[in-house]
């Protein structure tokens, strides 16, 4: 049968322990804690436990008689649920019943109505009427017999298999059976080895009744007092022989209540005589040495003492783990050999009767009820859990091994056995409260009830301070169990979460990509949020018994737990994106779910929860949002300055192409800029103004470096030429009226028009304009174009519904005063352009148009050098630059262009140098040509200059067109009172000398520096001689 191979399994798993090993019982994942032992099969135990018991028992009622009981099976009848729970009923009636011990002529049998003990644990009883355990009345020559354990004996008749029984018609007479019937059927001895046992105790105590069982050393009496005539062949009564001397061994040899001396002559005799017995059999005859041998080391062992004085008991079974091996053997009867989830109604009686077996086999009662409790438990773990009365059993016996557990007396194997069987049920119970998610469900969660109060009280338990005197010191075992229904909770909560990310773990750490990983994290808010519902629904009801926060305490854990993993996904990533966000707002939806369950379930406790909130360090979600999105920023600026970088090495402004004339890097800059606005925008976060803000101020600050870049082009003083000395004119020299009268006049035109021959072919002349200025065109048109954009860029923050109001006052300020977010940039672009247009109309005017301007105007006579081949130079210059530059750059650039003409005109007028000579009758000619100038700006274009800015800008011009209009002698007054006021002198005296002026560059009328130089380029006598005798000017060479 199925239930006894249970059994025989766990008795196999108990002898085969190695030592130091963790051995599991048999079918289970509960632990043995009773030690180890050699050389003893299963049936080995169970036969030399149920030897003791019979032989400790052999004077009770019951035990008595020398036939043979034939057994019936109730397997098939109708009483298996018989009323009653004993009753009387003769048991001497029959014939062929012989006398016992201690009785004569009757069988005594179970009558107790109801069980004290099942009472006292909680058990329920098996039925109301007398004893379903029924014989037949004993047959005279005896019934066929049948073995309950495989290979069992044989016998004449037939015999029923399976059952165990020998089943008859149930017309028969039947009786209740004894307590040694029952005792024989639980441990499932045979007949032929109860009959032999019953003949060797019947020779053994002849004249001896009333021996003491601890005085009987009962392997030895056997293997006196049975030949191998009683057994049915050579092989079976050589095993039984190896099975007795294995015992003493074990008991005397291996395991001994008192330590055996390595020396000891007996033991290594006996030593022998076991190592002999493995080849053959020993002769046990009473003629034998071996046997007289065997009689005097077994006796002189088991007769030994601690002290050396005398003994009254023998010491043959009582040393550890022998003794607690044959002991547990005993209590596993008590369970219903037909349905193992049972225990017998008769357990008071049997439990009393196994008592008698304490004085052999060296068991008190603290060491009872550990092993007791354990059985208990055992069974109920080994049956698949299907009874928790056995639990509630085992639960109510930790009572009384807490009550020893406390005693003062406790003897140190007491103490490891109490470490060994209570470690042994806790680390069962609390593997499965240690998880109990994975080993409960909504079918059996009421289970936790009946297991969580037996791990309790184990830990408890375990939990005092157990201090020992061991010999040599004392021993101090100490497990301090704190909470551990809080501990349970972390634990199991911890496991679950562990199973339910098991087969997503690695992918979320080997995933660099966030696409699986955030699809991985959403799924896992999702289950644990449903496990944190299912523990509140199922677990936390039951828990709250011993913890009254237990729904908070799991919210918590969970919390924890899935706070790991998404700082482990968080920790990769450095950057924001939609899938982070989406990972960290439901992260912060589960986190209000469980901060809320917490809440609820904390409403009772006195600080409402605080303490357990605590406990919960935030997921900070919008703190993380926030700075992965500065750090996105601060990711996305970097990218703008490499590219600004690598248009400092590399920008060479050249147009991009004829459509696109602006440089190239400028277009790389501000796409890179409307791709960075516009992913982030795509982020799906509340954007407040206080974000936008922070990317704008980078994006400006990268945009005015941009523009500095851009900008960098030198400056106009390099472009215009150094201001000659001041020197006066010699009028009508000597060697000039020579040069006049040997040159014609054509002559002196050809030569200073022969500095450019190429710039004025014919009428169709060509644009002087340089590749350095169409470059500085390029920068203008960069410049415009960063400036439509930039105004792009600040339509599309500024009209976008999803910028949220500021929260920074200094944001709130600036917004309340500013249309724009680019103002700085702004200003800084129109300064650039400014710049860039005054150095590339410099640059046309002094150094492109030089030739025919600067060094040719005027040279000479004013008659044969006019303006108009430089008016021609400088239309086909407008032309190509109205070409090139765009629309929107070119009033500036023609306005600063028509600024560097007037400037180039007025310092060919005063600062001519020695080839410029003027007669005040030059004037006319010279007003005509500034008046052609003036129109070129007037009419180039589509009116890119109003007529009144260009009359504006040409007053200063005009003006000094006006002082060589005057008569010397009224350039000369008046330049003695303007010099005088400015340097305040007031009225200059006849010995006194006027001050130079100094050279301020801002030439006009009214400056004493520029009427100085009119008078010096006045080819005039009186000029001449003021100037000499004035300020000693030198003469022109």
């Amino acid at each position: 049968m199925n239930h006894h191979h249970r059994r025989e399994s766990f008795s196999v798993t108990i002898s085969n322990m190695g030592g130091g090993s963790t051995v599991v019982c048999p079918n289970t994942d509960l632990l043995w804690p009773f030690g180890k032992l050699n050389g003893l099969e299963p049936d080995d135990i169970r036969e030399t436990a149920y030897e003791i018991f019979f032989t400790a028992c052999r004077s009770s009622p019951g035990f008595g008689g020398r036939t043979a009981l034939t057994f019936y099976s109730t397997h098939n009848n109708n009483d298996i649920h018989g009323e009653g729970a004993g009753g009387g009923g003769g048991g001497s009636n029959g014939g062929g019943s012989g006398s016992g011990f201690g009785f004569s002529g009757r069988k005594e049998v179970v009558t107790t109505p109801t069980s004290r003990v099942k009472r006292a644990l909680g058990l329920k009883m098996l039925k109301r009427s007398p004893s379903r355990r029924m014989s037949t009345i004993g047959v005279a020559g005896g019934a066929g017999t049948n073995s309950l354990s495989p290979g069992g004996g044989s016998g004449s008749g037939p015999i029923s298999p399976g059952a165990g029984f020998l089943t008859v018609q149930p017309t028969r007479p039947r009786r209740p059976l004894t307590s040694a019937e029952i005792m024989r059927q639980q441990m499932r001895v045979t007949e032929q080895s109860d009959s032999r046992l019953r003949k060797t105790l019947l020779r053994t105590l002849v004249g001896q009744t009333g021996r003491r069982a601890e005085t009987i050393i009962l392997p030895l009496e056997l293997l006196r007092h049975l030949k191998p005539s009683e057994f049915g062949d050579g092989p079976e009564y050589q095993l039984w022989q190896r099975r007795q001397l294995k015992v003493l061994e074990a008991g005397l040899l291996l395991h001994p209540s008192i330590p055996l001396d390595k020396t000891n002559n007996y033991a290594m005799r006996l030593r022998e005589i076991v190592r002999q017995s493995e080849n053959r059999p020993i002769d046990t005859s009473k003629t034998s040495d071996a046997m007289r041998t065997l009689c005097n080391v077994v006796v002189s062992l088991s007769w030994r003492s601690t002290n050396g004085n005398p003994s009254d008991v023998c010491h043959w079974a009582d040393g550890y783990p022998l003794n607690i091996h044959l002991y547990v053997a005993l209590l596993q009867s008590i369970f219903d050999v037909r349905d193992e989830t049972l225990v017998l109604d008769e357990i008071d009686e049997m439990l009393e009767l196994m008592k008698k077996t304490w004085s052999t086999l060296g068991i008190t009662r603290p060491v009872h009820n550990l092993c007791f409790t354990w059985v208990l438990f055992h069974q109920y773990v080994l049956t698949s859990q299907m009874e928790p009365d056995l639990l509630g059993a085992s639960h109510a016996m930790l009572a009384e091994v807490a009550n020893d557990a406390k005693k003062l007396d406790r003897e140190a194997l007491y103490v490891k056995l109490l470490t060994s069987v209570l470690a042994s049920m806790q680390g069962w119970t609390e593997k499965r409260l240690l998880s109990y998610h994975d080993y409960f469900q909504r079918g059996n969660v009421g289970l936790i009830e009946n297991l969580l109060p037996l791990a309790l009280s184990s830990s408890r338990i375990l939990g005092d301070d157990v201090t020992i005197s061991q010999g040599k010191g004392d021993v101090k075992l100490i497990d301090y169990s704190g909470d551990r229904v809080d501990y349970y909770i972390r634990a199991s909560i911890k496991t679950a979460f562990s199973k339910v990310i098991e087969n997503t773990k690695a992918k979320i750490l080997a995933t660099d990509e966030g696409e699986e990983a955030a699809a991985t994290l959403l799924h896992l808010a999702k289950e644990t949020e449903e496990l944190a519902l299912r523990e509140r629904e199922c677990f936390s009801p039951i828990l709250k018994r011993w913890h009254s926060v237990a729904a908070g305490v799991a919210s918590v854990s969970l919390h924890q737990c899935y706070g790991s993993i998404l700082m482990q996904y968080l920790a990769g990533r450095s950057f924001i994106s939609r899938d982070t966000v989406e990972v960290l707002q439901t992260a912060g939806k589960l986190e209000k779910v469980l901060v809320q369950m917490v809440a609820e379930d904390s409403e009772e406790c006195d600080d409402g929860g605080k303490g357990l909130v605590q406990e919960m360090v935030p997921y900070e979600v919008d703190s993380i949002i926030l700075r992965l999105l500065r750090q996105w920023i601060e990711e996305n600026l970097k990218r703008v300055q490499e590219c600004l970088f690598r248009a400092k090495e590399t920008e060479t402004w050249n147009p991009k192409s004829k459509s696109e004339p602006y440089a190239q890097s400028a277009g790389e800059l501000m796409k890179l800029a409307k791709e960075i606005i516009d992913e982030f925008f795509e982020i799906p976060i509340g954007i407040t103004e206080d974000l936008v803000h922070d990317l704008v101020e980078g994006l400006e600050q990268l945009f005015q470096e941009y523009t500095t870049f851009v900008a960098s082009c030198g400056s106009r003083q390099s472009y215009i030429p150094t201001l000659p000395p001041l020197t006066r004119c010699n009028r009508d020299s000597g060697f000039l009226k020579l040069w006049k009268r040997a040159t014609p006049c054509t002559s002196v035109r050809e030569d200073f028009t022969h500095a450019a021959p190429a710039l004025t072919d014919g009428h169709h002349p060509r644009p002087s304009t340089s590749r350095g200025t169409q470059r500085l065109y390029i920068r203008l048109n960069t410049l415009h174009f960063l400036s439509s954009h930039i105004h792009s860029l600040n339509k599309t923050l500024s009209l976008n519904p999803r910028v949220l109001p500021a929260t920074r006052k200094r944001y709130r300020h600036r917004n309340n005063n500013s249309s724009s977010y680019f103002d700085f940039t702004y200003a800084g672009i129109e300064s650039a352009c400014q710049h860039v247009s005054e150095v590339a109309a410099y640059r046309l005017i002094f150094l492109d148009s030089n030739s025919v301007f600067y060094e040719s105007l005027y040279v000479g006579e004013v008659s044969n050098t006019r303006i108009r081949p430089a008016l021609r130079i400088m239309k086909q210059n407008f032309t190509l630059m109205s070409a090139i530059l765009a629309d929107r750059a070119q009033a500036l650039a023609m306005r600063e262009v028509m600024k560097a003409s007037f400037d180039a005109f007025l310092m060919v007028l005063l600062a001519g140098g020695y080839s410029r000579v003027f007669y005040r009758s030059d004037h006319s000619l010279i007003e005509e040509d500034f008046e052609n100038l003036k129109r070129v700006f007037c009419t180039c274009g589509e009116g890119l200059i109003p007529e009144d800015i260009v009359d504006r800008d040409a007053e200063s011009v005009e003006g000094v067109i006006q002082l060589m209009s005057q008569p010397t002698e009224q350039l000369m007054e008046d330049f003695s009172i303007v010099t005088c006021e400015t340097s305040g002198m007031g009225m200059v005296g006849s010995r006194q000398k006027l001050p130079m002026p100094p050279t301020t560059g801002r030439w006009n009328r009214s400056d004493p520096n520029t009427i100085l130089r009119v008078l010096c380029h006045r080819n005039d006598r009186v000029a001449n001689q003021f100037l000499k005798k004035s300020f000693q000017l030198p003469k022109r060479r």
